[in-house]
């Protein structure tokens, strides 16, 4: 029997030792800055001049790295490296793909403050959201690792008399992996070891703006004695590299995290019948949300306030579950309002290799200058009751925003902004709160806080979304716990870190024996 796993602990900063050790992990990524990183095609490093420059988020001046960047000719190369590995590695033992997923993990858990300080230095990170990230791509591989041996013989069915069947999982061949800056360890992790531990092989073409701890994982994989050509490094231009790749007749499956529109586009250009090819691509998507805490009056107000801000502006609002919408009942609705905005300002946002910070930037230019037209939009929208400034002089930093009096229908309560800015709007009653908060095209993550259980009940009926939490923030889904993935433009509702997840990558195949 596989024994079930217990998730990563996350780290006690209010311990000396472990704030000691994660100054020693900046100081280790420190001595490895402005490095030179290469494509990994078929065991092989290859360098190219064109090179995609990583910063820090928090300080314009300072390079992460230089990674080189794949051409059509080399992504092509990876895909030939990549369709010839599949040969042998579809026919290695589920046991053997475990074991590399488990030295992996082994690996990131002894340098584990090393790779949070590198999210903190490439992402942008604060130490706490760095060491969840660093956590949940350990969990990842753990939880993934036991999940073949779990599946591994396919699943009982019945045989007649002198017959005997078989239902097994097979492998679906090679994968493209599209993965996201926010959660550039954990989603680009989780998603790449998925496909691989079910015996595919992939190509990982990570997002542009943290690329060096993509290289650092690839760099895991093969210390954890991955063979050559099982996974190809492919960092390259979205609009080149990979609408390549998703077009490919080779391709046989697509792993994407990120934007509504990207998501939609690779959908699209999936469906579509390449010369050669012989199947149906399948399009494994997590696409975004808009996600919303609803308030009742019968509710902990202080538990609601300190949910809404938390998950609100942890990691200044990047993440898919972020509280982008408080839908609050209006008997509570200014009390719950006053105090989220006393709360939010108490907050502190500088650069987050202070720990003391509770927020740090945004992304990069591309995301400061949305966001703050963001803000024009809700000033106009709404009442900015709390921040609405932005400094993009040494980093990209925006204070954390709130908006208040807003229409169900207004563009900040219905388009994914991505960034610390949180909108609210009254709600006449539970049942009009659960209106409002389904008034979106997406279906991510979303809260309710009461206490009473017939509302729960209702909004577990009502609420449509693949992650809804009772009585806490919507933010923070743990890998075998909460597996997560949303309905309409939030995706393919394709669970990760659930029972179920390895199965997208795999095809069903029956066996039938007379005797």
């Amino acid at each position: 029997m596989v024994q079930p796993y217990k998730h990563e602990p996350f780290t006690d900063f209010t311990a000396e030792e472990n704030r000691k050790a994660y100054l020693d992990g900046l100081k280790t990524v420190e001595g490895y800055l402005g490095k030179d990183y290469h494509l990994l095609i078929d065991g092989e490093r290859v360098t190219t001049e064109d090179k995609i420059v990583s910063i820090n988020p928090s300080n314009k001046e300072e390079v992460i790295g230089r990674v080189s960047k794949a051409s059509i000719e080399l992504a092509e190369k990876a895909m030939q490296a990549a369709v010839k590995a599949f040969k042998t590695w579809r026919k290695a033992k589920p046991e053997m793909r475990a074991d590399v997923l488990f030295k992996a993990a082994a690996i990131i858990r002894r340098r584990k403050h090393e790779f949070s300080a590198l999210l903190t230095k490439e992402a942008g990170k604060p130490w706490r959201e760095a060491d969840a990230d660093t956590a949940e791509a350990i969990d990842f591989l753990e939880y993934y690792a036991r999940q073949i041996l779990t599946i591994k013989n396919g699943v009982p069915v019945n045989s007649r008399p002198n017959e005997f069947n078989r239902y097994e999982y097979i492998p679906l061949g090679v994968g493209v992996i599209i993965s996201p800056w926010n959660f550039p360890l954990a989603i680009m992790a989780g998603t790449t070891v998925a496909a691989i531990v079910a015996g595919n092989t992939v190509l990982l073409k990570p997002a542009s703006t943290t690329p060096v701890v993509a290289a650092k994982f690839v760099e895991v994989m093969e210390e954890a004695g991955l063979p050559k050509g099982v996974l190809n490094f492919v960092p390259g231009s979205g609009a080149e590299v990979g609408d390549y790749l998703v077009d490919h007749k080779d391709t046989r499956f697509i792993s994407f995290t990120g934007s509504r529109d990207v998501g939609l586009r690779i959908n699209e250009r999936a469906s579509k019948l390449n010369k050669g090819q012989i199947w149906l691509k399948r399009v494994i998507a997590e696409m975004g949300g808009k996600d919303t805490i609803v308030v009742d009056h019968e509710a902990d107000l202080e538990l609601a306030a300190q949910a809404i801000v938390s998950s609100a502006f942890s990691f200044s609002g990047q993440k898919c579950s972020a509280c982008s919408r408080a839908v609050v009942v209006a008997e509570v609705y200014d009390q719950v309002l006053n105090r989220v905005i006393e709360l939010t300002k108490g907050l502190s946002i500088g650069n987050p290799e202070d720990h003391n910070h509770f927020m740090g930037p945004v992304i990069d230019q591309g995301a400061f200058n949305k966001i703050m037209e963001y803000v024009k939009i809700g000033q106009q929208e709404g009442r900015l009751a709390a921040g609405g400034e932005g400094d993009d002089s040494k980093g990209y930093f925006i204070k954390p925003t709130i908006f208040a009096d807003l229409e169900p229908d207004s563009r900040l309560m219905q388009e994914e902004i991505f960034g610390p800015v949180a909108g609210f709007t009254k709600a006449r009653d539970f049942s009009h709160a659960l209106e409002i908060a389904n008034n979106t095209e997406y279906g991510l993550t979303g809260a309710v806080i009461t206490k009473n259980r017939d509302k729960i009940q209702q909004a577990r009926e009502d609420f449509h979304v693949g992650n809804l939490y009772f009585n806490r923030g919507c933010t923070g889904a743990i890998v075998g716990y909460q597996p997560f993935g949303g309905f309409n433009m939030s995706g393919t509702d394709s669970k990760a870190g659930g029972p179920d997840y390895l199965l997208l990558h795999m095809q069903a195949k029956t066996t039938s024996e007379m005797f």
